[in-house]
């Protein structure tokens, strides 16, 4: 519904996963989907914490290096809060985050 194309789901590498790999026009972009019943214990998107991002960050370096793109390929995180029977599509949710995990 939101135009996006889908590339791929549920990556797996060595490092780490990534739920959801979509184009937006340019972009390439790394989603993180996140689930809870209730916001009882919080949002969901507060699951997705600097250790989470460091390894998302990790994985999409790889992912862009093991499919040979341009490392000029412009990149985004998002993250798809699902919370009982709220979405919300969190663009640009975070920054590469550098650093070990």
């Amino acid at each position: 519904e939101q135009g996006y194309v889908h590339v791929q789901s549920n990556y797996h590498s060595r490092f780490g996963e990534i739920d959801l790999i979509v184009r937006d026009g340019n972009y390439l972009v790394f989603v993180e989907v996140k689930y809870r019943s209730t916001d009882k214990n919080g949002y969901p998107e507060e699951a997705v914490t600097k250790k989470k991002q460091k390894i998302i960050s990790f994985v999409s370096k790889y992912y862009c290096f093991s499919h040979n793109l341009s490392e000029t390929t412009p990149i985004r995180f998002d993250v798809v809060s699902i919370c009982g029977t709220r979405i919300r599509w969190l663009k640009h949710a975070f920054d590469f985050q550098y650093g070990f995990f």
